[in-house]
């Protein structure tokens, strides 16, 4: 039977104040930004459908935000850039999205719930929760506003770079991806700091 997230955490560390959950999107794919959400939930208003963002159906997902838009205390959405990226270097261009999604609430957490193994800087006391976003409901509900913001910016930038295939893979390294790549070269959304991009070029370089 499987363990949907629930408040429970979010109880534990409430003495320390109001407790937002975060999570990212977007760290692995070659292209496109990463994309921080953070979200302070009521309890007493959970929105249904919370679940890892990658447990869901699109359209589940896209149900999901709209609860959780609707019926949070306060959410925010951020981004950190490819060029952010390139010269910070994923990590730290993860927490930068991080910081700026916490920064954008309308209310100030205490305590940051963060999705992963790293208690990142995020301008308030953060606590890494490894799998959090299969356990903790404001983590569930950051996975999905960070997911779908991606995913809807990543379909716009299909329009920007026509060709690649961003509105399917959503940036990945998939075969599509590749071949689009061999075809056209890299374009401004593609991250120049990740290997195979940076690879790519020094073989076009060389040839």
């Amino acid at each position: 039977m499987t363990t949907l997230p629930d408040f429970s955490l979010e109880h534990e560390w409430a003495a320390h104040g109001r407790v937002c959950g975060v999570d990212e999107a977007g760290r692995g794919p070659w292209a496109g930004p990463v994309s921080a959400a953070a979200v302070i939930l009521d309890p007493a208003c959970l929105p249904p459908g919370l679940n890892d963002s990658k447990a869901l159906s699109e359209a589940a997902r896209e149900e999901a935000e709209a609860a959780i838009k609707a019926q949070a205390v306060c959410w925010s959405v951020a981004f950190a850039t490819v060029e952010e990226i390139d010269r910070l270097n994923i990590l730290r261009a993860t927490e930068l999205a991080m910081r700026r999604a916490v920064q954008g609430l309308g209310h100030c957490a205490a305590l940051a719930l963060i999705d992963g193994n790293h208690a990142l800087d995020v301008g308030c006391r953060s606590v890494a929760v490894i799998k959090g976003d299969a356990r903790s409901a404001s983590i569930a509900a950051a996975s999905i506003l960070a997911k779908t913001a991606r995913d809807r910016l990543m379909h716009e930038l299909e329009r920007e770079h026509p060709g690649y295939g961003f509105a399917r893979h959503k940036g990945y390294g998939v075969p599509l991806h590749r071949q689009a790549l061999d075809r056209l070269g890299p374009c401004a959304q593609h991250r120049r700091s990740f290997a195979p991009i940076r690879l790519l070029i020094e073989e076009r370089m060389s040839a």
